[in-house]
């Protein structure tokens, strides 16, 4: 089972899970989740502001939701990638990996998100407090090198 959406409207971490939960019927052994969330950094932002295109992106997102079901035996997974204004403390990305065991849960997991983080069709620009609208975001090294892991594995 597995699902992508993109969404503008707040998603429900619990409920998602509780969904997938049911879905498994005591299938799986682990369900992890990482839900990221919009900062304020530090008082300078008031909103993050997340474009995509349409289609093309959920298509890309489901592209390597199947890669990660072709890497570890998953039983399940859900990506939720929020679109539009996010301000500070809503969430912006939730992806939720179940499988038979820890492990399997926790890659997929981590690797779903690096993808996410770095190479994800989405446009990210800052939205800060004095009013302004700031310039795109590009993905940090840190990110990057985080996902050059993956390759080859």
């Amino acid at each position: 089972m597995s699902s992508v959406s993109i969404q503008s409207v707040p998603f429900d971490t619990a409920a998602e899970i509780a969904r997938l939960s049911d879905e498994l019927h005591g299938r799986a052994g682990a369900i992890v989740t990482f839900s990221g969330l919009c900062r304020d950094e530090e008082g300078r932002l008031t909103g993050l502001e997340l474009e995509h295109y349409p289609g093309m992106a959920e298509a890309e997102i489901e592209r390597v939701v199947e890669e990660a079901r072709a890497r570890w035996p998953l039983q399940g997974v859900r990506v939720i990638h929020r679109h539009g204004l996010v301000a500070p403390g809503d969430g912006i990305v939730l992806v939720v990996t179940a499988s038979g065991h820890r492990i399997a849960a926790f890659e997929a997991a981590s690797f779903l998100m690096d993808y996410l983080k770095t190479r994800a069709p989405f446009w990210k620009r800052e939205h800060l407090a004095d009013g302004t609208v700031g310039g795109w975001v590009e993905a940090a090294q840190a990110d990057d090198a985080a996902a050059e892991r993956w390759a080859g594995r």
